[in-house]
């Protein structure tokens, strides 16, 4: 039987790359689509109900594209439709949730001074995600959905709360998860439950012969618009846990919040030069001035210490056996001499302000906590050290792999 630490290891990076590949095709649909309706162009020979049209050379041909802004006279026989991207895309991203923050909830989820237990930090996760589309929804539900520019300051007020709540209890690496996957849940639920509803009445009064309602069009427009100016965000939120300087500091969250601006002020470049209006060179400015306030923000009051691992941090029973496990003491030893130059509290390596991905081995109670990805990254694989620039010997990765393992097997 696999070790189950390598199996886990491995679900988690299918489910990445299947969360990559989703990503990708939905992403590029939506980016495509979006530039395709601002790019339409008024013709002569437009048919009846028919809002533009565009010509686009791609692969060594030519496609002429018309769009009708509520339905075509009648139902055609071919019929393609974009849903499927979304959905495995929030499917591969809730399995990946499981697998990383749930699966590792005391590691990985709940903050070293969090009140709650790894129960009801998994039910917190899961619960904010629903609880964010319901507050969505009744927003663009009510008379903000006349007023966009309103509706976007509300939004981005909510989210920029989240970002603070979720730092309460969850680590800085979760709480950037989280409020990338409660976006990603506000978009995937505005394409399940709201764009393709409307799209099957369109399709379901071509059938049966009805003219169909504009409004239905027109409400899926504005969610589709929300999914597009927040899918930058969205992609930088699922990238933090790479960037100490981003989770891993007292302002996470108000970095976090910044990250949305910046989605903000691109997309408004491309969609003004996609719609024909210009060029606002000036969205390039104010990313940049936005991007250096971020900079600014992460190098300021030092290390989050709520990312840190004290000596008293509470240890899951089977953490508790890990620190108890026969050879502990000479992984210690270990730890000290090749990994916790980098990986503390203030790294010793020249030039590294942050520890990398946030890892702390510094006490007894660190190596517990980081215990299976001290196995898997320095003891069955050479990932750390990298390039092995400490000289960990195969004696020591061998160490490594038997405490580990005496103590996943202990009483």
């Amino acid at each position: 039987m696999p070790d189950p630490a390598i199996l886990l290891e491995w679900a988690g990076f299918a489910a990445r790359w299947l969360h990559v590949i989703t990503a990708m095709a939905w992403i590029g649909t939506s980016f495509y689509f979006i530039a395709l309706d601002l790019g339409l162009r008024r013709a002569p020979d437009l048919p009846m109900g028919a809002q533009g049209e565009d010509w686009q050379v791609h692969g060594g041909g030519f496609y002429h594209i018309r769009k009708y802004l509520v339905a075509p006279p009648q139902m055609p026989d071919h019929l393609t439709w974009f849903k499927w991207e979304s959905y495995a895309t929030w499917l591969s991203g809730a399995a990946l949730l499981m697998l990383v923050y749930w699966a590792s909830a005391d590691l990985y989820l709940l903050s070293a001074e969090s009140p709650l237990t790894q129960s009801q930090g998994i039910a917190l996760s899961a619960g904010s995600l629903a609880l964010g589309w319901l507050i969505y929804d009744r927003l663009c539900k009510s008379g903000l959905a006349a007023q966009p520019t309103r509706m976007m300051l509300v939004l981005f007020a909510l989210l920029t709360a989240m970002g603070w709540a979720y730092t309460q209890v969850f680590t800085g690496r979760a709480m950037m998860l989280h409020l990338g996957a409660f976006t990603a849940t506000i978009m995937t639920a505005n394409v399940f439950l709201i764009i393709m509803p409307n799209q099957r009445i369109v399709v379901a009064d071509l059938r049966a012969g009805r003219t169909p309602e504009a409004r239905y069009g027109q409400i899926a427009k504005l969610r589709s618009t929300h999914n597009n100016y927040l899918t930058l965000p969205v992609i930088f939120l699922m990238l933090s846990n790479h960037y100490p300087l981003a989770f891993a500091t007292p302002y996470n969250w108000l970095i976090a919040s910044l990250v949305f601006l910046m989605g903000v002020t691109i997309r408004h470049f491309f969609n003004s030069l996609h719609a024909g209006r210009g060029r606002p060179w000036w969205a390039w400015g104010v990313t940049a001035l936005i991007f250096a306030a971020i900079v600014w923000l992460s190098a300021l009051g030092g290390p989050n210490t709520a990312d840190t691992t004290p000596e008293t941090t509470r240890l899951s029973p089977a953490q508790t056996r890990l620190s108890e496990a026969p050879g502990f003491d000479t992984v210690q030893e270990i730890v000290a001499l090749r990994c916790a130059m980098c990986h503390a509290t203030e790294p010793l390596w020249p030039g590294m302000i942050h520890a990398p991905k946030g890892v702390i081995l510094e006490t007894p109670a660190d190596l517990a906590r980081q215990a299976r990805a001290l196995y898997l990254q320095a003891g069955l694989s050479h990932a750390m050290p990298p390039a092995n620039l400490t000289a960990m010997a195969p004696s020591e990765r061998a160490t490594l792999i038997a405490w580990y393992r005496a103590g996943r097997t202990a009483p």
